[in-house]
């Protein structure tokens, strides 16, 4: 950048006065200094962080804003809030950018943490409705009219977010008109988070009450701040809260009258943050033990406003999601087995073609495409889909392993069966299933585990489930370790039982395995 001082004097004049060589002398000075003062690598204004790591929530107004305005900022994009907090913790990402609402929340869960520099942008909050249907944008508008002429909108912002008070209200509902379905992004207290095992926050607060309002029984779906528009797009759920409305997100949904405005800053480590140091160094704090941590953070992530009963919650609904997909997985894999294998070319030819789509299609691709597009504009459950989806992506796995156990199986036997008198069926149920059945297994058993594994992703489509369960108490925590870890125990718990059970099933169905155990016997 050009220093006005050593621009050119009115005039045209070349030559510098005492003055002005004073101020060029000046502005020389301060630019050394400002050199010197970043030599050392740490942060001290929001321009400290041009070329830099910045982590941001895929498809939020933080990322739009870093990308237009820090351009040549290195963008990790993440799904949750509590995975940009986490970046910043581990070193992973240098800076993050969040909002002012939760930013107490964050700093209070992370004294390693602060603020950098002040409120970079701030922009109106709206909830956004489904492209064309005006019904509900209306009667919402209409209802943020008489809370504000009435003196209800002010109780609830100085309640949430002047005093600090963080005790949802009861709000009685008298269900007249149907259901009201909302998604809403877990961004933290005061503005929406899962406390006490209830829904909790200014946003749930303004969701309750306009569903009261209007008579009808609000359902609340939790989703990430990037699924958001393509639900409400999708008419998956009936309106969002709460999103920044830009021009992008425009163009897919219609937004309401704005319900409050915050403010935006970045936030980092404080050992990266210019003026620290002493700070860190005079507070003498020090570092609990290894065990100590541990049971802060057991009593944290699992005692604390209940949180177990979530985990319980979302590990029900994991085990369930994992063996219905498997029964009609396993099915439908064998439909498509038989089909594969027929000498009719108008049957094998759709297998072979159903196959190899979904082999080649990332499981999760396939979810949001079941989700958002097939079932676009139908109102059917985010379980469901999951073990539509889930079961279709193990039927093309399986369909193989299938295949593959029967054409090893020599075509003696199949004619044997048949010259003893059995049908082509008969002979396929009492003589080629069984041996098939002990040839598979031990494959079986690993595209089952993995299908365990995979329904981890089942959150993009709100589905409560283990994983989400763990996201939820990080976003609340702010705490990687435990949550993590623990939601990894309990999945290799899950992957255990069904293996046992799986195994037992593979001994009962071996001739070689039921002799020698009548031996012991």
């Amino acid at each position: 950048m050009t220093n006005p001082a050593f621009e050119r004097m009115p005039g045209g004049g070349r030559s510098m006065t005492l003055k002005h060589l004073s101020a060029a002398l000046a502005g020389l000075l301060l630019s050394l200094c400002t050199v010197a003062a970043s030599a050392d690598g740490k942060l001290r204004t929001p321009e400290d962080l041009h070329g830099k790591r910045i982590a941001v929530a895929v498809g939020s107004a933080q990322e739009i804003w870093v990308s237009r305005n820090i351009p040549d900022a290195i963008l990790l994009q993440y799904e949750t809030i509590p995975d940009l907090v986490t970046a910043v913790a581990t070193g992973k990402a240098d800076a993050t950018l969040k909002d002012q609402g939760t930013l107490k929340a964050l700093l209070a869960a992370n004294p390693t943490m602060a603020p950098l520099g002040e409120s970079v942008f701030s922009s109106p909050l709206a909830s956004a409705f489904r492209k064309g249907h005006p019904e509900v944008r209306v009667q919402f508008n209409d209802f943020l009219k008489k809370i504000r002429a009435n003196g209800v909108y002010d109780d609830i912002i100085d309640r949430w977010m002047k005093r600090g008070e963080m005790t949802m209200p009861k709000i009685d509902q008298v269900p007249t008109n149907g259901t009201l379905t909302v998604g809403v992004a877990l961004v933290g207290l005061p503005l929406a988070q899962i406390k006490d095992n209830e829904p909790s926050g200014l946003e749930f607060e303004i969701i309750y009450r306009f569903a009261a309002e209007i008579g009808k029984t609000p359902k609340i779906e939790l989703m990430e701040v990037g699924g958001m528009i393509a639900a409400v797009a999708s008419g998956k759920v009936d309106m969002v809260t709460a999103l920044y409305n830009t021009e992008e997100r425009r163009k897919k949904a219609d937004f309401s009258d704005p319900i409050y405005e915050m403010g935006n800053q970045f936030v980092a480590l404080k050992s990266n943050i210019a003026g620290y140091e002493s700070e860190t160094e005079a507070a003498g704090h020090t570092t609990p033990g290894f065990m100590e941590r541990i049971k802060e953070s057991f009593v944290a992530n699992i005692l604390t406003e209940k949180r177990y009963l979530m985990i319980w919650d979302g590990l029900q609904t994991t085990m369930i999601i994992s063996v219905l997909s498997t029964i009609f997985g396993t099915a439908l894999g064998g439909l498509v087995c038989l089909l594969r294998m027929s000498s009719v070319s108008w049957l094998n030819v759709p297998a072979k073609i159903y196959i190899s789509i979904l082999r080649g299609t990332p499981v999760l691709v396939l979810l949001m495409l079941i989700f958002y597009v097939v079932f676009g504009s139908v109102n059917i459950s985010p379980t469901l889909v999951a073990v539509i989806a889930f079961g279709m992506n193990f039927a093309a796995y399986f369909a193989e392993i299938f295949r593959a156990g029967l054409t090893g199986i020599d075509n003696g036997q199949r004619e044997g069966g048949i010259a003893m008198g059995f049908s082509p069926v008969q002979t396929f149920i009492h003589i080629l299933l069984p041996q098939t059945i002990v040839r598979i297994l031990p494959i079986y058993k690993g595209e089952f585990i993995s299908l365990v594994k995979m329904t981890s992703v089942v959150g993009y489509i709100a589905v409560h489930d283990l994983t989400k369960a763990g996201d939820i108490i990080r976003s609340r925590t702010f705490d990687a370790f435990f949550p993590l870890v623990m939601v990894a125990v309990l999945y290799f718990l899950i992957a255990a039982l069904f293996i046992q059970g799986l195994e037992y099933l593979e001994r009962r169905t071996d001739p070689v395995a039921r002799r020698r155990q009548g031996e012991k016997a």
